[in-house]
């Protein structure tokens, strides 16, 4: 378990702080992450990696000369926000654009590419590309929806080796898209991971058992077995993995792969190199060529007891990439001249930590409540207290039912529902403090909320949640006095913003399943003339009712859709929470009615 820590839900952020002064020859800190401590050579694309904390060296640790020019680091277990992502992003920026990489994740894929959009309106040339290299996550015909785990490594290593061969963008996202074509990983675990602050594991397997086909945030396995010898755990792994071939490589004899045995956190590397030795003779009898293999912990998940193994098919370009020199914290190959001195640090990377700096003023700044506001009517005002009140209320029952989010969330996912919501309902209820001590309107207060929540939950419903707040500010704006019906439009807003963005409808076993019929039945109740505290005090029972109809669907979407069956029963946690909150803010309508 993890033993050492402080505050929990400051656990990422303290890591990162400690990462940083033990390793200025390599990185330098930025706002939501690292850069590499030497500038982006000048037209050079930067490959920015990221993901959330627990899995070191990934994603921090691989930042550095031939590998990531700089790494967004989230809160444990979460993808980093879109700010942290623009922030890290901006840093790296040499003038040969940025490719953003990371793992499959929705979280992921929906912070990054909203970086990507901040990125493409700053005028810099963005690409994004996710790692999904799974097999037990999905099958070969929907490959896309994968999980990236231990494959990030070769992929991220092809796509910056590209790039420090002075490639241009779009060459440099073409290698990465044939890395990660030729990557497949397969895991297995014997015990799940402890979060920081929990007293229990996100899932445990039962004695003399493993748990085939692990993801690397505590999910537990899509199957159990009987306990392997370990050279009964390297047949499993290396016959799993030459059953799926890329498309080009119909015969693994006479081919070459790189090959990566990893540990997931608490096996020993004596355990690995015991289970190498038959996994290279394995791929030996197949007629395999292994090239440069790596054994060790390169994607961890916290304490997880867990190996998976990882094989990228090489080609002549694959294998150049793969072996080209690397010097990082954590990985390092082959042997590197002395980086070009820098004339003036300072100058060489002025505009880069400016840019970088103004994103973290304007995030500090709307915090401390001292930037100014937009002018609001003295009834938009008086509206932002009662939003005030709505947002403590939010944040006191996400801190009642942390604990219970966080349990619902592990039956089938990584357990960080209730530490993502605690950290956002908190941070967007400090924003919304500030705005209104400053006189904004409802509008204003809404937007600063929704701005925090995204930035400190991260992962999927830090964005989702980000929305849902943006989409209703938008909508009260700062100028009326906002009445039921207005709140009704802009929550029925929030409901199709929700569904734009993350693409789950209602039936995905999601907190599509609770916001849709809420957003209707407050449509409904609104339209019938009721005033707006019956009318969502009626939604809101809605909303109860459908949270707890969602134990009964299977997951389509996200981390939890690999273990449909084990949440057979169990609520979604974010549909939980959402019915939770809705119910709350009905209580502060009562109080400011």
């Amino acid at each position: 378990m993890t033993r050492l820590f402080n505050d929990p839900a400051a656990f990422a952020d303290e890591a990162l702080e400690g990462f940083t002064a033990a390793h200025r020859r390599w990185v330098r800190p930025v706002t939501g992450g690292v850069v590499r401590a030497t500038a982006t050579p000048a037209g050079q694309v930067a490959v920015v990696i990221g993901g959330g904390s627990g899995h070191y060296p990934a994603f921090s640790g691989l930042v550095g000369r031939g590998l990531a020019h700089g790494a967004a680091v989230g809160n444990v277990f979460a993808s980093p926000s879109a700010r942290q992502i623009h922030s890290v992003a901006t840093a790296a920026h040499g003038g040969g654009g940025v490719l953003l990489m990371y793992g499959n994740y929705a979280g992921d894929v929906l912070h990054f590419g909203q970086a990507a959009e901040r990125l493409a309106a700053d005028g810099v040339e963005t690409r994004a590309f996710a790692v999904a290299d799974d097999i037990s996550s999905a099958g070969p015909d929907e490959s896309a929806k994968r999980r990236g785990i231990a494959g990030d490594l070769p992929v991220f290593k092809a796509a910056a080796a590209a790039a420090e061969q002075g490639l241009p963008l779009e060459e440099v996202l073409r290698v990465a898209e044939r890395a990660g074509a030729r990557t497949r990983s397969f895991g297995i675990a014997f015990s799940g991971c402890t979060l920081p602050g929990a007293d229990h594991p996100l899932f445990t397997v039962p004695e003399a058992r493993m748990a085939v086909g692990l993801g690397i945030h505590g999910e537990p396995g899509i199957g159990e077995e009987a306990l392997p010898t370990a050279d009964e755990a390297a047949l499993l792994l290396v016959e799993t993995l030459l059953k799926e071939l890329p498309d080009d490589v119909a015969d693994p004899a006479g081919r070459r792969a790189a090959v990566i045995l990893n540990g997931l956190g608490s096996v020993k590397y004596e355990e690995l190199f015991v289970v190498y030795r038959k996994v290279a003779a394995l791929l030996g009898d197949a007629g395999v060529e292994i090239v440069d293999p790596e054994v060790g912990e390169l994607v961890t998940s916290f304490d997880m007891a867990g190996i998976s193994l990882t094989l990228t098919w090489l080609d002549d370009r694959l294998e150049e990439l793969w072996r080209a020199p690397a010097d990082t914290p954590a990985y390092r190959k082959g042997a590197l001249g002395d980086p070009e001195p820098d004339q003036d640090r300072a100058a060489a990377t002025a505009g880069q930590d400016t840019a970088a700096a103004q994103d973290t003023a304007v995030s500090d700044a709307a915090a401390s409540g001292t930037t100014a506001v937009p002018v609001a009517s003295d009834a938009s005002r008086r509206a932002a207290g009662a939003v005030l009140a709505a947002l403590d209320a939010v944040a006191r029952v996400v801190d009642a039912h942390a604990g219970e989010l966080g349990r619902i969330d592990a039956v089938a996912g990584d357990g960080d529902h209730g530490i993502g919501m605690r950290r956002g309902s908190s941070a967007a209820h400090r924003a919304a403090h500030d705005a209104h001590r400053v006189g904004a309107g409802a509008g204003t207060v809404l937007t600063r909320a929704a701005d925090d929540w995204a930035d400190k939950a991260g992962g999927t419903s830090g964005a989702l949640w980000g929305t849902i707040l943006r989409a209703l500010g938008t909508s009260l704006g700062d100028r009326d006095a906002p009445d039921a019906a207005r709140v009704a439009e802009g929550v029925t807003e929030a409901s199709a913003a929700v569904r734009r963005l993350g693409g789950a409808e209602v039936g995905d076993k999601t907190m599509v399943d609770v916001l849709v019929p809420f957003a209707d039945a407050l449509a409904t109740a609104t339209a019938e003339g009721l005033p707006l505290a019956e009318a969502w005090d009626r939604a809101a029972t809605t909303a109860t009712a459908a949270a707890a109809g969602t134990a009964d669907l299977l997951p389509r979407r996200g981390r939890a859709r690999p273990h449909a069956e084990k949440s057979l029963g169990t609520p979604d946690a974010g549909a939980h929470s959402l019915a939770l909150i809705t119910r709350a803010v009905h209580g502060a309508l009562l109080d400011h009615h």
